[in-house]
């Protein structure tokens, strides 16, 4: 009879060992359609379920790109001041050039080299011409942290020159101005420049045609 015996445990560890594999598999395939048939979820498939999680099902429609007569949308930007205890802090884009009239250029990143020894540069150079224009203002914008924008306008220079370094490190204002560059290190900010008065467009310089159109002396032609 041992034999027997030893034959019997051995088919009863054997159906148990079935019934587990074919349980887990039947879990498994019920939150994975791909692994069972092959092929990833259909579009549809994936948006019920997303909406079944009280989550947007359709992707929002990419915003118009900037344009002479648009309003700066009112996003809050972070500030680091050199020297100043506290840490970054919010600034309303819309406040704070409420009754001005302001240049407003955007880079894809800090410290990188087009933005660094080209832009950045050129608006430097510029303050005394466009304050004679009737700029009051002027403010450089990039997706990089208020930590990052600090650092580059102290060695630059460009903090000294009076040019003040506001984060869209959330991308709010790229996003609202159309300006959405997207890459391999994340949501950057196309390159552009633009003239507001009282918090309204009325010159706007893009980077489609040459990069030089954004840069001081192209925005100082134009006023």
């Amino acid at each position: 009879f041992p034999l027997v015996s030893r034959k019997l445990h051995s088919k009863i560890d054997t159906m148990k060992l079935l019934l587990t594999l074919f349980s887990c598999l039947s879990v498994t395939t019920a939150f994975s359609p791909m692994l069972c048939t092959g092929v990833a979820p259909s579009t549809s498939s994936a948006a019920a379920k997303t909406t079944a999680l009280g989550l947007s099902a359709a992707t929002d429609a990419a915003t118009d790109e900037v344009k002479v007569g648009d309003a700066i949308p009112n996003v809050e930007m972070k500030e680091l001041v050199t020297g100043a205890e506290g840490g970054p802090t919010s600034i309303q884009l819309s406040e704070l050039i409420a009754g001005k009239k302001v240049a407003i250029f955007g880079v894809p990143g800090a410290f990188t080299p087009g933005c660094s020894k080209s832009h950045l540069p050129s608006f430097m150079d510029a303050q005394e011409e466009l304050k004679a224009k009737g700029v009051d203002l002027t403010i450089c914008v990039a997706t990089n942290d208020p930590f990052v924008m600090e650092a580059w306008g102290r060695t630059s220079g460009g903090s000294d020159a009076g040019i003040r370094f506001l984060s869209d490190a959330a991308g709010d204002l790229t996003k609202e101005l159309g300006l959405v560059m997207d890459t391999p290190v994340g949501m950057r900010t196309k390159r552009f420049s633009l003239i507001a008065e009282d918090g309204v467009v009325t010159h706007y310089f893009n980077a489609e045609e040459e990069v030089s159109n954004t840069w001081a002396p192209s925005v100082l032609e134009a006023l």
